[in-house]
């Protein structure tokens, strides 16, 4: 393995384009936020536009703020003239693993982990929430390379299978209809011993918000004033950013998906799994768990806490 990360593989499908980033131009100190998908994206992108902005002044919606780069939906020529053109900090949201992504030491990268067995809950009602109007747009988009985003056909068992034991890239073994969860935890896991790479889990957010927003802010160098931190860590607890998705979501999230806002911040928690998925459907994940990852990273992936974040040992 290198010293340092390399570009590896092309991601092309329905949602992704690596090549998206082939023009970015980077700025020391840009922050990068990466999650496979639905491991708290929307929450960190949260919390990092509220630290840079902590006196309320943020100038539009979290997703506005911090674009997904890579999305091939979003006209790549508006997103790179908005990133040209915001003079604060930038924070750029993307959904690709890091043999995906062009690696910049001048840029600090924060990545957010969670169990697949939850991941997998909520992009049950991610997947279910699509339009007609998403599909059709999603699809119909010129260049888009290999299959079309098949439609959820609701059967959450098979959709099951297919996810966690099916890979859409030939370099996966898991994540159909969408990509690697686990690939992607396993790409920046084998090099959170860099400085400018942060890891940190969903769980650990859920359960220590302010605790871990000012481990955050440290490892970002973004000084709050103290008495302005009550007021951030309100502005990003899931509680508040349900009742307000305007500050976080753009219009177009209504398009998207059935119910808008509602469908989009669903519940934000963890377990759902329990109920759901059979001894045999676990074995399943147990096996792709043991075949992808090192056992550190798995046991990180489904707890968080500092396990193996100290060593850098894989």
């Amino acid at each position: 393995m290198s010293d340092t990360p390399e570009l590896r593989h092309i991601y092309q499908n329905h949602h992704l384009d690596t090549r998206h980033w082939d023009n970015f131009q980077p700025r020391s100190g840009d922050i990068v936020i990466s999650t496979s998908y639905k491991a708290g994206t929307t929450l960190t992108q949260t919390i990092v536009t509220n630290l840079l902005f902590p006196n309320d002044d943020m100038p539009g919606s979290v997703s506005s703020i911090s674009p997904w780069l890579d999305m091939r939906l979003s006209p790549l020529d508006e997103t790179l003239a908005t990133l040209e053109a915001q003079t604060h900090r930038r924070c750029i949201k993307t959904h690709l693993a890091l043999d995906g992504l062009p690696y910049f030491e001048e840029l600090k990268y924060v990545v957010v982990g969670r169990d697949p067995r939850d991941v997998f809950m909520s992009l049950v009602n991610h997947y279910g929430g699509h339009t007609v109007q998403f599909y059709e747009a999603i699809n119909g988009l010129p260049g888009r390379v290999g299959d079309p985003f098949p439609e959820n056909d609701g059967d959450i068992h098979t959709l099951w299978k297919n996810w966690i034991s099916r890979g859409w890239f030939e370099w996966e073994n898991d994540g159909y209809p969408y990509w690697s969860h686990l690939h992607h935890a396993k790409t920046w896991w084998e090099f959170r011993h860099l400085p400018n790479i942060h890891l940190i889990h969903y769980n650990d957010l859920r359960a220590d918000l302010e605790g871990q927003m000012r481990v955050l802010a440290a490892y970002l160098e973004i000084e709050v004033p103290e008495e302005r931190w009550p007021s951030v860590v309100h502005e990003c607890q899931f509680e508040t950013v349900k009742a307000n998705p305007e500050k976080v979501l753009e219009p177009m999230f209504d398009v998207m998906f059935k119910g808008g806002s509602d469908t989009f911040l669903y519940k934000a928690t963890n377990g759902r799994w329990k109920d759901i998925l059979s001894e045999d459907e676990l074995a399943l994940y147990r096996q792709a768990m043991e075949s992808t990852l090192p056992a550190d990273c798995a046991a990180w992936l489904e707890s968080g806490g500092d396990y193996g974040l100290e060593t850098g040992d894989s």
